[in-house]
């Protein structure tokens, strides 16, 4: 795979920094020649600082001064032609223009350093985001994975909205969730369930009683933290899966959450009936520290199938009419793509259906179980090429 191109390499040859300069530099030149030119009764000059004030946008406090030193001896240029220095009028001209290019300067170097700081709190922020909510790889076992995170919050990556898959003795284990509340504010909540999930998902217990471990740390954290005006109001909806390697089936414990659509060859779409319980957290709000029943519900998940889980940010992304976005008639057209496929056209489609921007967080995985014969092939190709034929990378 090639490098990303970063947003300097990506540009024109004619709009890169150096590039730009040239525009304040030319509009120095031009005013200067014009002046020069005109009768010493048309006054240009003060038309000299709008060089250095755009400057500031295209580079930095030293390509600020460099032009606003420019722009004064072009000042003084005109001055010594118009009748020379010791006209009050130029006088007052080169005196403004030399006080304007300095607090240019000045508010360069502070608009350059409040870009470095926004810069470094960007990085920190995409690194604990990216710490939180773990890149899923392309491949566990015969599944085939493809995630897509969409956050509702600007400059967020993450939000309210939580997935995560890990391995479990024969077999992949998969949680999609969301908590109560959407984008930052929202982080702490799905901390905590991701937390309990990858602390929980590998030990040999079953489905049922992953959730109901789930649900306690929810009832813990909310008993921890609550105040008064917030009870009530910590829980979150999740979707357990557990896909065996060898049987072609998977099992799914839902506690309020979203049924998944079981996507097959010939453009065939399914949701499979599930019997969900309650949100997480939900039961302790009334004193109920046992938590709710979990029903574990069981599908056939044939080679050749794909699975796509989704949080309700999906399904409930409207357009500017209101509509809903219709997420089966959608997926009905890709069924039968990748699943890196399948993200683009839902991300594409999706965020034109609700005019570039979404309401609430949007999730969604895609896990197609690959036939027998490409698993062997697959791996017999990552012997040949030295690496295990689990890693993606």
């Amino acid at each position: 795979m090639s490098p990303r191109l970063g947003i300097a390499d990506a540009r024109p040859p004619w709009q890169s920094p150096h590039a730009l300069l040239l525009l304040p530099v030319a509009f120095i030149v031009v005013i200067t020649v014009v002046d020069v030119q005109t009768p010493t009764t048309v006054h240009l000059g003060p038309a000299l600082v709008i060089a250095p004030a755009i400057t500031p946008s295209l580079a930095g406090p030293r390509a600020t001064a460099a032009v606003g030193a420019l722009a004064l001896a072009a000042q003084i240029l005109i001055g010594v032609t118009h009748g020379g220095l010791s006209t009050m009028n130029h006088i007052v001209q080169i005196i403004t223009l030399a006080v304007l290019s300095v607090i240019l300067v000045v508010y360069s170097a502070l608009r350059e350093h409040r870009q470095a700081q926004l810069a470094q709190v960007r990085t920190v922020a995409e690194a604990a985001q990216h710490v939180l909510m773990w890149p899923l790889p392309e491949q566990i076992g015969p599944l085939w994975i493809a995630s897509l995170y969409l956050a509702a919050e600007d400059e967020a990556q993450i939000g309210g909205d939580l997935y995560a898959a890990t391995r479990y003795e024969d077999g992949v284990r998969v949680l999609i969730g969301d908590v109560r509340g959407k984008g930052l504010s929202a982080i702490g909540e799905a901390a905590l369930l991701l937390g309990a999930f990858r602390e929980s998902a590998h030990r040999r217990i079953p489905l049922v009683e992953l959730a109901t471990a789930l649900e306690q740390s929810v009832i813990r954290h909310a008993e921890d933290l609550d105040t008064p005006e917030e009870a009530g109001e910590r829980f979150a909806t999740a979707l357990l899966v557990e896909i065996p390697d060898r049987d072609p089936v998977t099992r799914m414990t839902s506690c309020g959450h979203p049924p998944p659509l079981l996507l097959s060859p010939g453009n065939v779409v399914t949701v499979p009936s599930l019997h969900p319980s309650p949100p997480l957290g939900v039961h302790g709000v009334h004193g109920v520290h046992g938590g709710a029943e979990h029903t574990l519900d069981v599908f056939s998940f044939e080679p050749g199938d794909t699975l796509l889980l989704y949080t309700d940010g999906v399904v409930e992304a409207r357009d500017a009419q209101g509509a809903f976005y219709p997420l089966i008639e959608r997926v009905t057209r890709w069924s039968e793509d990748s699943p890196e496929a399948l993200m683009h056209h839902l991300r594409r489609d999706l965020l034109a259906h609700v005019g570039g921007r979404l309401d609430d967080d949007a999730a969604l995985i895609a896990l197609h179980r690959t036939p027998v014969h490409r698993r062997r092939h697959h791996g017999l190709d990552a012997l040949r090429h030295g690496s295990s034929a689990t890693d993606p990378r």
